[in-house]
C-alpha cells in the first residue's frame, strides 16, 4: 500500500495556551496515589493502558466507583478476538448508573435533559427534565412494559426522532434487561423493516412523525405498515409528536389521528404508558447482557444487527466522556459553568447513543430535534447559546458548512463558556480547526474523535492536556491498542495503512443477532487479519503520536457519519424496472469533497433521462433515506464483477481515488475485466475536474 500525502500542518501551529487541568491528569494523579503508578504524561498513560490491559480496566472500574452484588472472578478471562470475556461474575445495569447520578443531580438544580425542537427554538422555550423525573418516568415505563409481558432478553424497537421519549424508552428497557433498538423517522419503511425483522421485537414505540427543516415528516402510514411487517409485535406505544413539533398537514395543525391500520394488537398512548403507581427499579444483569442492538453496514446482505453489552458500554462511555471529551458531572461544580453537553445527531446514528450516555457521568444532556441550519444557518449556534452549552459536538460536515457559510460563531455564543467543539463522522479539515479558533479563541479545545457503530465508542480521540495540530486527532484512546498496518500486517508510522485494534476492548460486540456460529461477526472484522480487528478506515499515526483518518478503506457508504451497506441501495435501485444492475461508491477522503456516484446498467431501449433519475432518487429517498441520495447517476454498459459474481466496489473506489489500475485490478480474478476500462476513463475525467 502506498503512503498518501497528509494535509495536516506541523506541530508548530498547534494551540498550546494555558488551560485548566484535564481529567486525564486527574486520572494520572489517582493512579499515583491509589496504585503507586507514576505516569508523567498522556503518552505514558496510554502506553500503560495497553501494556497492562487488566490493570487499566480494573482502574477504570475502581475510579468510577462501580460495584457488583456478586464477586468479580476475572477482569479478562479470555483475551481472544472475537470472544473476549470481561469482568466475569460481575452484575450491573446501565440504567442503574443513571439512577445513581439522579440521586445527586436534582439537589444542585441542574436538569438531566434540556430539549428543543424547531418550533421550541423559534419560540425561545425549552423542556427541562430533572434527574428525579427522568428516573421516575423510566421506572414507570419499565413497570408498564413488564406488565405487558416484556421480559429480560425481549427486544423493544422504537421508530422515533431525537426526543426525550426515546431516552426514557431506552432507560426503561435497560432497567428490565430488555434489548433496545432505535431507528430514525428519516428512514423508509423498507430500511427499518430490514433491521427490525431480524430481531423479532415484541413492542414497538413509534412516533407519528417529526418536523425537519420546516417540513412535516408524517410517519403514521409507515408505522401501520411496519406493524403489518413485524408479526412478533404485540403492543404499540404511540408517541403523538407532530402537534408538539408544530406540524402542518394539508394546511391544518394537530391533533393528528394515529391509526394502527387495522392491526389487531394492543395500542397504548405514551401518557397512558407512564400512568399508574407501579415502578420497576433497574435489575442487576450479567456484565455482557445485551443492552441494545444497533445496525452497521454490510456490503452484501442485510444490515448487521450488532449487540453490545451493559458492562462494556458502561465502562467505555464513562472512559470516553470523562477522558476524551473531558466532561464533568453537572452537579460537581468543578468548573465556573455547569456542564451542558450536546452532540448534534439523528436518533439513527450511534452518536445518539453517545450523547445520551453522558448521563452516566452526571452531565446535563441537551437534545435538539430538527435541521441545524433552518431557518437560518446559525440556528444550532443560537440553540447553543440559549441552552448555555459548554460542549458542542457535530459531524465534520456541519463544521465545514459553518466555515463555508461564514458563520460568526464568536458573535453568537459566549466563548468563555463554550470551551470545546467535538467532531466525528468523517475527517475534519485543517481549515475547520482554524475557523473554530478564529471564531472562539485559541483556548477552544477541538475534541475530535473517530470510532464507529461497531464499537459503540472511539478508537481515536484526545485530551486537553495535549497540543492540537490542525487536521489531526490528538492521540489513540486509552485502552485502545490501535495501529496502522500494511497489507502484510506490519505496523506503520508516518504512512497510511489499515486501522487495526490488536487487543480487545470491553465494548466490542457481544455478538451479532441471529449469528449462532459467529461467522458473520468474524467475517466483518477479522477476515483480513485473523484475531485482529480491522475497522475499515485508512489511518496514519504521526511520529509525534497524532492520528489522521483519511476515510473508509472498504466499500461502506459513509455520509457524514451515517453508514450504510451498498446492498441496501442495490435492493431499491434494481427494483426499478429499467435498471438491470448497479454499483455505488463513496469517495469520501481527507482533503477532497465527498462524492458518491451511482452507476446503473439499463435495459435495452431504456434511457437515463431526467424522469428516470428522478424515480431512482425518489425510491432511495423514500425507501432508504435522503442522506444517501447519490451526487450523480451515470449509465454504464456493465458492472465489473469477480469470477464468483461479486461487484468490484473497492477496486472501482480505489481507481477513483487516484490509484493506478495495475495496483487495484487483478484481471485474472475478474469475470469481465474489460468493464474496468470505462471506469479508468471516468476516473481520469473526474480527476481533471478537481
Amino acid at each position: 500500500m502506498t503512503a498518501m500525502t497528509t494535509t495536516a500542518t506541523t506541530a508548530a501551529t498547534a494551540s498550546q495556551l494555558p488551560r485548566p487541568p484535564a481529567n486525564t491528569e486527574a486520572l494520572r494523579d489517582w493512579l499515583r496515589r491509589h496504585r503507586g503508578i507514576d505516569l508523567p504524561d498522556y503518552a505514558a498513560l496510554h502506553r500503560w493502558s495497553v501494556a497492562d490491559v487488566l490493570g487499566f480496566w480494573q482502574a477504570i472500574w475502581d475510579y468510577f466507583g462501580l460495584g457488583s452484588p456478586t464477586p468479580v472472578t476475572a477482569v479478562l478471562a479470555d483475551a481472544r478476538m472475537p470472544g473476549a470475556r470481561w469482568f466475569e461474575g460481575a452484575q450491573l445495569n446501565y440504567a442503574a448508573q443513571v439512577a445513581r447520578q439522579a440521586a445527586a443531580g436534582d439537589a444542585d438544580g441542574q436538569p438531566a435533559v434540556v430539549f428543543r425542537n424547531e418550533r421550541m427554538q423559534r419560540e425561545g422555550r425549552s423542556l427541562e427534565i430533572g434527574w428525579g423525573r427522568l428516573a421516575d418516568d423510566a421506572a414507570a415505563l419499565a413497570a408498564r412494559l413488564r406488565a405487558l409481558g416484556v421480559r429480560r432478553g425481549d427486544r423493544v424497537a422504537a421508530y422515533l426522532p431525537n426526543v426525550p421519549q426515546a431516552l426514557v424508552g431506552f432507560l426503561a428497557c435497560a432497567s428490565l434487561g430488555a434489548i433496545w433498538s432505535l431507528c430514525a423517522p428519516d428512514m423508509g419503511v423498507a430500511t427499518v423493516r430490514d433491521r427490525f425483522r431480524q430481531i423479532d421485537p415484541v413492542v414497538l414505540i413509534a412516533g407519528d412523525g417529526t418536523v425537519y427543516g420546516g417540513k412535516t415528516v408524517d410517519r403514521r402510514a409507515a408505522v401501520a405498515e411496519l406493524l403489518r411487517e413485524l408479526p412478533s409485535v404485540h403492543t404499540l406505544v404511540r408517541v403523538p409528536y407532530l402537534e408538539e413539533a408544530g406540524a402542518v398537514i394539508d394546511g391544518q395543525g394537530g391533533p393528528f389521528t394515529f391509526d394502527a391500520g387495522g392491526w389487531a394488537g394492543r395500542v397504548l398512548d405514551w401518557a397512558e404508558s407512564l400512568a399508574g403507581g407501579e415502578r420497576a427499579a433497574p435489575e442487576p444483569l450479567p456484565f455482557d447482557h445485551p443492552l441494545w442492538i444497533v445496525y452497521s453496514s454490510g456490503t452484501t446482505g442485510l444490515p448487521k444487527p450488532i449487540v453490545h453489552g451493559h458492562g462494556g458500554v458502561l465502562l467505555e462511555m464513562l472512559k470516553l466522556h470523562a477522558f476524551h471529551l473531558d466532561l464533568q458531572p453537572s452537579h460537581a461544580r468543578l468548573r465556573p459553568q455547569p456542564e451542558r453537553f450536546h452532540w448534534y445527531s439523528s436518533s439513527g446514528w450511534v452518536m445518539w447513543n453517545l450523547q445520551v450516555s453522558a448521563l452516566l457521568l452526571g452531565t446535563t444532556v441537551c437534545l435538539y430535534d430538527g435541521h441545524p441550519s433552518y431557518p437560518q444557518p446559525e440556528t444550532l449556534w443560537r440553540f447553543a447559546e440559549d441552552t448555555r452549552l459548554t460542549f458542542m459536538g457535530a459531524g465534520a460536515a456541519y463544521w465545514a458548512s459553518c466555515l463555508k457559510a461564514g458563520i460568526e460563531a464568536g458573535r453568537l455564543v459566549d466563548a468563555g463558556r463554550l470551551r470545546a467543539l467535538g467532531s466525528t463522522g468523517s475527517p475534519l479539515s485543517p481549515e475547520a480547526y482554524e475557523w473554530g479558533w478564529q471564531q472562539l479563541g485559541r483556548g477552544l479545545w477541538w475534541a475530535v474523535i473517530s470510532g464507529g457503530t461497531d464499537l459503540a465508542s472511539a478508537f481515536l480521540g484526545g485530551t486537553p492536556e495535549l497540543p492540537t495540530v490542525p487536521g489531526e486527532m490528538q492521540a489513540r484512546a486509552l485502552g485502545a491498542d490501535i495501529q496502522a498496518w500494511d497489507e502484510q500486517g506490519r505496523p506503520l508510522i508516518d504512512a497510511v495503512g489499515e486501522l487495526v485494534c490488536v487487543q480487545p476492548m470491553p465494548s466490542m460486540p457481544v455478538c451479532f443477532w441471529n449469528d449462532a456460529d459467529g461467522r458473520r461477526y468474524r467475517d466483518s472484522y477479522f477476515d483480513v487479519y485473523p484475531g485482529v480487528w480491522r475497522h475499515g478506515d485508512w489511518l496514519e499515526i504521526t511520529p509525534a503520536g497524532g492520528t489522521i483518518v483519511y476515510g473508509r478503506s472498504d466499500a461502506t457508504l459513509n455520509r457524514h457519519g451515517h453508514r450504510l451497506g451498498t446492498a441496501e441501495i442495490y435492493r431499491v435501485v434494481e427494483a426499478v424496472p429499467q435498471v438491470l444492475d448497479s454499483l455505488v461508491v463513496d469517495l469520501e477522503y481527507l482533503g477532497r469533497p465527498s462524492f458518491m456516484p451511482l452507476f446503473v446498467v439499463l435495459r435495452e431501449g431504456a434511457v437515463l433521462d431526467e424522469a428516470l433519475q428522478a424515480e431512482i432518487r425518489t425510491r432511495i429517498r423514500e425507501q432508504v433515506s435522503p442522506r444517501f441520495l447519490p451526487d450523480a447517476i451515470v449509465a454504464v454498459r456493465e458492472i465489473p464483477r469477480t469470477l464468483t459474481g461479486k461487484k468490484q466496489e473497492l477496486p472501482v473506489k480505489k481507481l477513483m481515488l487516484g490509484r493506478p489500475a495495475a495496483e487495484v485490478v487483478n484481471k485474472d480474478a475478474c469475470a469481465n475485466p474489460g468493464a474496468f476500462d470505462w471506469f479508468v476513463d471516468y476516473a481520469r475525467q473526474q480527476a481533471a475536474k478537481e
